[in-house]
């Protein structure tokens, strides 16, 4: 009688929940309700995913060994001290650059914990040979990005925490950059339109947690083209952080209905 009832109630659900969704075609399956399909179209109708983009998507540096070479800014002072020269002090800071971690990066900013990199590996231009130390501190085929500006984020975080590094900080491994750095993108990123179509696309860990990869964020179709006076508002809000106002522009950028809206809303607001 029991199971009976049961299968009754499972036959009920499905009829009142239940989506048809079709597998025909050679495309991945994807089951997902009316609204989440409608809000996936627009989503990929308006942008161009970021691996199409012209930008680097990397992780950070691998030391290979952190303790040997990420150090405090009292040991920096210590190894500066001790040279022998004011040339060789110089000499000896340009090899020694700052690091953020992931745990440092905020949303739209960042918090330096007084971490610095002893990169000796590429030596200094013109000045220092390059020392190949590559059982210790890893090559880095795109080491000259750590000097440009860049979007960076912590890996594993439970919403999206991008900030933009102007200056040649580091990045430490497993946090991922993108080089070159835009406020519009990073407005984007940080929406939660962008988390809730980047979610899609792993497994959210207990405690809500999200592992932000590489391959994930270069899934994210994002507009190109956009009008100057869009830009500059878009730039102004992230000046201020005004991250509502921001959430409000790129929900429009895609086209999303009021009710789609409120069906991301609802779908981040646990972590918002």
């Amino acid at each position: 009688m029991c199971k009976k009832s049961s299968r009754n109630l499972t036959s009920v659900f499905v009829q009142q929940t239940g989506t048809e969704c079709e597998f025909s075609g050679s495309d991945s399956w994807v089951i997902l309700s009316p609204i989440e399909q409608s809000i996936k179209r627009k989503i990929e109708a308006v942008g161009t995913p970021l691996k199409d983009w012209d930008v680097q998507i990397n992780y950070g540096i691998k030391t290979g060994y952190n303790d040997a070479f990420i150090i405090s800014t009292e040991k920096r002072e210590e190894i500066l001290a001790n040279c022998q020269s004011e040339d060789e002090r110089k000499r000896t800071a340009e090899l020694i650059r700052p690091i953020l971690r992931g745990r440092d990066i905020k949303r739209y900013g960042y918090n330096w914990a007084n971490l610095w990199l002893i990169n000796t590996h590429n030596g200094i231009r013109g000045k220092l040979e390059r020392i190949h130390i590559e059982d210790n501190l890893r090559n880095c085929a795109y080491l000259e990005d750590f000097s440009k500006p860049k979007i960076v984020w912590g890996n594993l975080n439970l919403k999206p925490s991008y900030a933009i590094v102007e200056d040649n900080s580091f990045i430490n491994a497993p946090s991922p950059m993108i080089v070159p750095a835009s406020r519009y993108l990073l407005a984007i990123l940080n929406s939660k339109l962008a988390d809730y179509f980047i979610r899609q696309l792993g497994v959210t860990r207990n405690g809500g947690y999200f592992e932000y990869k590489p391959m994930f964020i270069e899934q994210l179709p994002v507009p190109q083209c956009l009008d100057d006076s869009i830009l500059k508002e878009i730039d102004t809000n992230v000046a201020i952080k005004n991250e509502k106002t921001i959430d409000t522009i790129v929900y429009s950028l895609y086209g999303l209905n009021d009710e789609e809206i409120q069906y991301v809303e609802k779908g981040t607001q646990e972590r918002y």
